[in-house]
């Protein structure tokens, strides 16, 4: 599945979501393909909507969007009152995967923005053409700000644009300052965060609390010294339905420190745990089942008197749950079924313990971090964390799952679970989804590393920079051996025999096939894996004649060598002859071998 792919599932994953009442503008996929590609288009921009300001609701993004006739050149906007910035978006989107990444917007076509006419109240273009209702509406809103002297604004276009200065761009967007989201950036801003969950960051946090029932107020507080800094901990019960409601919305970009996502099938027994808990009692057992959540604060703030009776109100400032993530993404994803059916009745007096950790001590941002990764490590699991799990959240890990995804669309699971949204709602499938082991065994296959290619818990020994994972087209020749593998492991059972020829095949792939060019790779691995399989016996046979697998032990106090009985597969795959042995048979073979602009280190 390519990049362009998962753009068109999230969009198609959109258009369902229109009410019945809309179904002219947003058909559904049986329609004609013009129609469409229409809806798929207004789609396109709820997409942005929802990934930059966070509004999932699909009629609050809709009141934003103005495209159609007589829109002055203005598809969208956004009025933000958090940054104070009022968003002018203009979208092209294309129906084809090459035209996607390749054909740009024309500057005419940003020139048709009546941005000016339009912010200055005026209600017909140059032509004397009526602007559309939602244009008008746009105008009222903005007129209506009370505050509009602190209010700046911002276009946003939706399209591919090269070589184009900043200041050249002002001037066709009447002197307002633009952002470009090419491809590149629609992928790895607004794709890759929906499939991850991590598309909308929490600042300022809400949660309100249910006062009557507790005899000592709302809260336990008090504050801790420690070696790396100060921290304030506060300890109250708090509904569920509020964490549901949290994680409904920001989902896994409140789990960045959390040593993994949301576990489908692996948290099976605890998630469904969770659920008969909350679904199966109409009391309040949850409170003594549950372990509790841990959520870090910069800033944590509680109001016992908001006006109305047994209420408080709880505010943290950029959270992050720490412990508790299987807990809250079980009761976001209870929320969200029952969200129509009625959400506060499944969850009426149901609480849950949590422990809000608030850092004082902002001077020191590696002593913060390294605070941090010490309450993670240090705070009990209801299911238990593995060492992979600990150094999911590295800065190499991110880096190298940033740059598959950038380079070659590959989705690199670095986190446990952080791509269960995408698989629930149907973006991608599991099969997309690459495993973080597999992905170091591919990289040490493609060196020719065979026997280091197979050892256990490869993820956790590592001892590599970024650097070194880039370097001399080593993730190409990494990606194209992911691509082999996934061909050729189907042909075989996983033993441990059958698992080290299997990579030795791959690395012969690399050897013979790799092409030049990226676009090439899957023609490549298609046309040519059958040459190796079939032709795999005879080339060991070939070799075992020569001696090349002979183990051969040496005395080490008379230096005389000894053969042992048996073959070496192993030794003759890890040395530097077996590179040129490869080349060397398949060269001669009957059928021709394409070897040309191959790709290997000898």
């Amino acid at each position: 599945m390519t990049k362009y792919d998962i753009l068109l599932n999230i969009l198609d994953a959109i258009i369902l979501e229109a009410p019945t009442g809309m179904s002219k503008k947003y058909v559904r996929p049986d329609a004609s393909p013009e129609d469409y590609n229409r809806s798929r288009t207004r789609a396109f921009i709820h997409l942005y909507l929802k990934v930059s300001f966070g509004l999932l609701d699909f009629q609050e993004r809709e009141h934003f969007i103005t495209d159609g006739t007589n829109d002055g050149g203005i598809d969208g906007y956004y009025i933000s009152p958090e940054n104070k910035t009022i968003y002018l978006i203009q979208s092209k989107f294309r129906l084809n995967e090459k035209n996607f990444e390749e054909k740009e917007i024309s500057l005419q076509e940003i020139l048709v923005m009546d941005i000016n006419r339009i912010l200055d109240g005026e209600q017909t273009d140059e032509a004397g053409n009526e602007y559309n209702g939602k244009i008008k509406v746009l105008q009222r809103e903005i007129s209506s700000l009370q505050d509009i002297a602190r209010y700046s604004y911002q276009v946003i276009i939706l399209a591919n644009l090269k070589n184009t200065k900043p200041s050249d761009l002002r001037k066709l967007t009447g002197g307002l300052s633009s952002v470009v989201f090419d491809f590149n950036r629609c992928y790895e801003e607004l794709v890759f965060p929906v499939v991850t969950g991590t598309y909308f960051n929490a600042t300022d946090l809400s949660i309100n609390i249910d006062l009557s029932n507790k005899n000592a107020g709302t809260k336990i507080s008090y504050t801790v010294n420690t070696k790396k800094g100060e921290c304030e901990i506060t300890v109250l019960f708090v509904p569920t339905i509020e964490l549901g409601r949290i994680m409904y919305k920001y989902k896994n970009s409140i789990l960045k420190y959390n040593p993994r996502s949301y576990l489908g099938h692996e948290g099976k027994n605890v998630n469904n745990s969770i659920r008969e808990t909350i679904i199966g009692n109409s009391t309040n057992e949850f409170a003594l089942y549950n372990n509790g959540i841990t959520m870090l604060s910069d800033e944590t703030y509680i109001n016992e008197r908001i006006g109305q009776k047994n209420k408080a109100q709880l505010i943290v400032k950029n959270p992050q749950i720490i412990n508790g993530g299987q807990t809250s993404y079980t009761l976001s994803r209870i929320y969200e079924e029952n969200l129509e059916s009625g959400a506060e009745t499944v969850f009426q007096g149901k609480e849950v313990l949590l422990k809000v950790i608030t850092l004082l001590d902002e001077k020191n941002h590696n002593s913060k971090l390294e605070l941090i990764k010490d309450i993670s490590e240090a705070t009990n699991k209801q299911t238990p964390v593995i060492n992979a799990d600990k150094l999911s959240n590295d800065e190499l890990q991110s880096q190298i799952q940033l740059e598959l995804f950038s380079r070659f669309g590959l989705l690199y699971e670095r986190k446990r679970g952080e791509f269960a949204d995408g698989i629930l709602n149907n973006y991608i499938s599991e099969k997309d989804v690459t495993e973080r082991n597999l992905f170091f065994r591919m990289f040490y296959v493609s060196k020719g590393q065979i026997s280091k290619a197979r050892e256990k818990k490869l993820f956790i020994r590592q001892n590599l920079t970024f650097e070194e994972v880039i370097k001399d087209n080593r993730l190409e020749k990494t990606y194209f051996a992911y691509l082999c593998f996934k061909k050729i492991a189907k042909l075989n059972n996983p033993n441990q025999r059958v698992q080290m020829s299997t990579f030795a095949k791959v690395y012969s792939m690399i050897v013979l096939f790799m092409p030049k060019n990226l676009n090439d790779y899957d023609q490549a691995v298609e046309d040519n894996y059958l040459i190796v399989i079939k032709n795999w016996d005879g080339f060991l046979d070939k070799f075992a004649e020569k001696g090349r697998a002979r183990m051969v032990k040496k005395n080490r106090i008379t230096g005389a060598e000894r053969v042992i009985t048996g073959e070496n597969w192993s030794g003759w795959f890890n040395s530097t002859k077996f590179a040129g042995d490869i080349l060397g048979y398949f060269r001669n073979l009957e059928q021709p071998i394409p070897v040309e602009g191959s790709s290997v280190e000898q």
